[in-house]
């Protein structure tokens, strides 16, 4: 309920790591953000510090990653923050930043992008129930013939 919801915009820093569980397909990628400022001194843009997430994408999103996603293109990605901080006995504890992802896309303001529609699972079409028959059935033992040409009678009303 009370979840943080972001979006980023960054670069696909690391090779998508697609895998297939019990509980269905996973994919990660690190995204890499950098925050760009105009610096006076200089009059030019400047880069900033660079955050990095662990970006998680599940089920059918998950899928589509795997199909379209490189290392370098710009996405934009919003999804679920998650902040965890580890540390181990002896070592300097660290933290990483997780997004769960809800939705990703390429950022169009950056390049261009030709959408293409995911195929369904041909399971799920089988699956489907089939469409009920509307039609009015014709009277037992009238030949199909006459009954196309008779005009249908009005019902009476009490």
């Amino acid at each position: 309920m009370n979840e943080t919801i972001v979006c980023v915009v960054g670069n696909v820093a690391t090779q998508p790591v697609y895998r297939e569980s019990a509980a269905g397909p996973s994919a990660r990628f690190r995204l890499a953000v950098t925050t760009r400022y105009w610096d006076r001194e200089k009059s030019a843009w400047t880069d900033g510090h660079t955050n990095f997430f662990t970006v998680w994408a599940n089920r059918q999103l998950a899928v589509n990653v795997a199909a379209c996603v490189e290392i370098g293109q710009p996405l934009v990605v919003q999804g679920r923050l998650k902040v965890r901080t580890e540390g181990r006995e002896g070592q300097q504890q660290w933290a990483s930043a997780d997004i769960d992802a809800v939705a990703i896309g390429h950022d169009l303001a950056r390049g261009t992008a030709a959408f293409q529609r995911a195929a369904k699972p041909e399971q799920a079409l089988t699956a489907a129930r089939p469409e009920p028959n509307w039609e009015t059935p014709q009277p037992v033992g009238a030949a199909s013939d006459e009954a196309a040409q008779q005009a249908p009678q009005p019902a009476a009303v009490t």
